[in-house]
């Protein structure tokens, strides 16, 4: 068993929805855990109880900064590298500017981790890295094995490219034995503290505010797997404790869910009814994107745990308890697709 009593490890965007759940399961394990994050899109209440109790050591600032990168690397046993412009489909396929600066902000990170003497680096990469022309059939029964990954290289959007640029960087880095790496693939993750520009959670937003008709974006076809964020984390920290040569593995379920038949779910769960309404023209993303878990089990001794419709139904309980109908209705708009407060 790894362990992380009186570790020194870093989180990068910490106050994010991932993120604040990683420094959440570090924390239980002992782990003396920094965080920088600017506030952007992540959100101080998310850490509250640890600010509180003075379990973290946090630290408002913007990583594209050096004097900031470098303070928060300093004396760092392990970086466990979330930060990044990112969001859901609307934000990514609409900002694609914005999520080009990820490849500078990975770049500073792992260069100040390598100068500081930190042992480890793990990064939060993404399904985004996938060649998009394997998954544009919803019909075909596709996991996604890691080894897809390779020339010619087609990643999703400046997004996936900036994530796949990342994952090279730090096997280069393990090749000549700068650092110790891990690259972690999340595909679709959701869970409490999750925004609205994420599908699932939008769904939600939609059916709170008593859409109707019930937008979809896209035909509806559309194939995900989507993985609850305690799956997510699990899977992170045991990639930090099992994996050193740069590897990246998938973390998601393989359950091949529709987006419309999620939809259906959320409906039914919060008691609503409604017709739906579908709009091709919207950001929809690929048309068939599930993991291939075999990487997974085989590097890190597990798979993710947690069953769908579980997992669907403790968020849509907690989405109800923490959101407000008129806030929801009032900034829904604007969430769908950005990553900054109303």
């Amino acid at each position: 068993m790894y362990d992380w009593t009186d570790r020194t490890v870093l989180v990068t965007g910490g106050a994010s929805f991932i993120g604040s759940h990683l420094v959440d399961a570090l924390v239980e394990r002992g782990a003396q855990v920094r965080v920088v994050d600017n506030l952007s899109s992540g959100r101080a209440e998310n850490l509250a109880t640890h600010l509180a109790s003075g379990a973290i050591d946090f630290h408002e600032g913007d990583l594209l900064d050096a004097a900031v990168t470098d303070a928060a690397t300093a004396g760092v046993d392990v970086v466990f590298h979330n930060a990044a412009d990112h969001g859901g489909r609307g934000y990514i396929d609409l900002h694609q500017v914005n999520c080009s600066t990820n490849m500078i902000l990975d770049g500073m990170v792992f260069r100040a981790a390598e100068r500081a003497g930190a042992q480890k680096v793990v990064f939060a990469s993404s399904g985004c890295v996938y060649p998009e022309h394997l998954q544009t059939d919803p019909d075909e029964i596709l996991y996604l094995t890691e080894d897809l990954v390779g020339p010619p290289y087609a990643a999703d959007n400046l997004y996936g490219w900036a994530k796949l640029m990342a994952e090279m960087t730090l096997r280069a880095y393990c090749a000549e034995g700068r650092l110790a790496a891990a690259s972690v693939r999340y595909f679709t993750a959701y869970g409490p503290r999750c925004p609205e520009s994420h599908a699932v959670m939008a769904m939600m937003g939609r059916a709170m505010v008593g859409q109707n008709p019930f937008e979809i974006w896209g035909t509806g076809e559309q194939i995900r797997n989507w993985t609850h964020v305690d799956d997510i984390v699990e899977g992170t920290i045991r990639a930090a404790e099992r994996v050193d040569d740069g590897s990246a593995i998938n973390i998601g379920t393989m359950e091949r869910t529709k987006v419309v038949d999620c939809a259906r779910e959320v409906l039914a769960y919060m008691g609503k009814d409604a017709d739906f309404v579908f709009d091709p023209s919207k950001p929809t993303g690929p048309y068939n994107r599930v993991c291939d878990l075999r990487l997974c089990h085989e590097k890190l001794g597990w798979t993710p745990e947690i069953e769908f419709k579980d997992g669907l139904r403790s968020t849509i309980d907690w989405y109800l308890e923490n959101n407000d109908v008129d806030e929801v209705r009032r900034t829904l708009g604007h969430t769908l697709t950005e990553r900054r407060h109303a």
